[in-house]
């Protein structure tokens, strides 16, 4: 069985938390493979401690990664900050003979560095042209976590865990390999936190991570991180404000100062990306949302809600607001040039992570996270059928069977994108949802 297949059958995703289905990525030819080792996000440690842990089975992993796509060139990126990781990538690479066809680039601690169009750029010098892919300008990019998880596949074991960091104000901040599946509560119970009643629990990063409804759910492929803070925290506070108070807010106070604008890490790579101007339609009340189409260009890396905007307003969430109304619509944006330049104040405008850290009130917490083995042993695991981007897998286990830990028990549907579900733990299906299949583990 080819790569592609192998991956498919395993159901790889892209583990950094967006969850494309990685086989998709690799059926088209491109000129680089890149692996974001950026890890942007504040508080977030996997992606470090995996190239550490794992040096040789991600370099094997994005190898084989870009064998396939027949790249030219693989290439690393890694923050300048991290130099322990980046001299073991580097000293293993040389080992394993790769060193004519894969290096380590450095990269500024700013965010966010670990943009898939930032990271590109960085790493290429090409500009990702706007409402496109990195595919458009011979690029393909894989994450960390997700290049050891194509090495797994090569070996046959499908993904069945998944690497997450507990962080915030917290006793102890940890990294640690979860199955897939497992109760949320059973993994924020190791951080020594007693009672979370007082705490609000951000899912991913802090930056573009969503706050929790409650600890009710299960880990998924696409967990990365949960975030920890005291309910009156300013970060708590700012993601509670729904998008009808930020209309609202946001119509009232706008100063049209344009901050949101030239810190926008998209408008500084060339793109149209402006959103003051979606903040200035808002306020006089524009019926008419053709014009607003560069709200479609905004990728929610949050840089303009919580620190450009000198007012503490909400310009991510309007541009999201607009987003649907176009949605609804079906109106979809159309670029306007083909080349790109940068901006040329981009070098001076970028954001630097200890300077995002302290303005969103995190710096006591920016901590180490170090790794632990844990062995997880819940009374039942919930696996989700819909972790992925594209359609939801099909079940192919009934009530009563019997399934062992990497047993296939989501099916991708025929001729769609989508990605195959496995077992984490062997025990007896007891339930199977509309969104998910539940396991009493044992």
């Amino acid at each position: 069985m080819d790569l592609v297949n192998l991956i498919k059958d395993a159901g790889v995703i892209g583990a950094g938390g967006a969850g494309f289905p990685t086989h998709a990525k690799l059926t088209s030819k491109a000129e680089y493979i890149l692996l974001n080792g950026a890890e942007c996000e504040p508080l977030l440690r996997v992606d470090q401690q995996l190239m550490d842990l794992y040096a040789d089975e991600i370099i094997k992993g994005l190898e084989a990664a870009g064998r396939t796509i027949e790249a030219s060139k693989a290439v690393i990126g890694i923050k300048g900050k991290h130099k322990e990781v980046i001299a073991r990538m580097r000293s293993r690479i040389a080992a394993l003979g790769l060193a004519s066809y894969m290096e380590v680039m450095e990269l500024r601690d700013s965010y966010p560095a670990g943009d898939e169009q930032v990271l590109v750029y960085e790493l290429t010098q090409r500009i990702v042209p706007e409402a496109s892919i990195p595919l458009k300008v011979g690029c393909v990019v894989i994450n960390a976590e997700t290049a050891l998880n194509i090495f797994n596949a090569m070996s046959g074991k499908p993904v069945t865990h998944t690497y997450i960091t507990v962080a915030g104000d917290i006793p102890y901040p940890i990294t640690v390999k979860v199955p897939v599946g497992v109760p949320i509560i059973d993994v924020i119970r190791l951080c020594g936190v007693e009672n979370i009643d007082g705490y609000a629990i951000i899912d991913g990063g802090p930056m573009m991570g969503p706050l929790l409804n409650g600890v009710e759910g299960y880990v998924t492929k696409k967990s990365k991180g949960y975030v920890l803070l005291k309910k009156e925290h300013f970060l708590i506070r700012k993601k509670s404000v729904n998008l009808d108070q930020a209309r609202v807010i946001g119509r009232t106070a706008c100063e049209q100062c344009r901050m949101c604008t030239d810190l926008c890490p998209r408008y500084l790579l060339g793109h149209n990306m402006q959103p003051h101007k979606v903040m200035r339609a808002l306020s006089y009340n524009i019926e008419d949302i053709k014009e607003l189409q560069i709200a479609q260009l905004c990728c929610e890396c949050n840089a303009c809600e919580l620190f450009s905007c000198p007012a503490n307003l909400h310009p991510k969430s309007v541009n999201i607001i607009y987003k649907k109304k176009l949605a609804e619509q079906g109106i979809k944006y159309q670029p306007l040039q083909i080349d790109f330049q940068t901006r040329s104040a981009r070098e001076y405008r970028l954001i630097p992570s200890k300077r995002l850290v302290a303005k969103i009130g995190l710096t006591a917490f920016d901590v180490p996270a170090p790794m632990i083995q844990i062995e997880f042993r819940p009374s039942y695991i919930e696996i989700g059928l819909r972790q992925h981007i594209g359609a939801p897998a099909i079940p192919v286990v009934a009530v009563g069977d019997e399934v062992k830990e990497g047993q296939m028990i989501g099916r991708i549907p025929d001729n769609s994108l989508g990605a195959a579900v496995h077992a984490s733990l062997a025990g007896t299906v007891m339930e199977v949802k509309d969104n998910s299949i539940v396991i009493k583990v044992g």
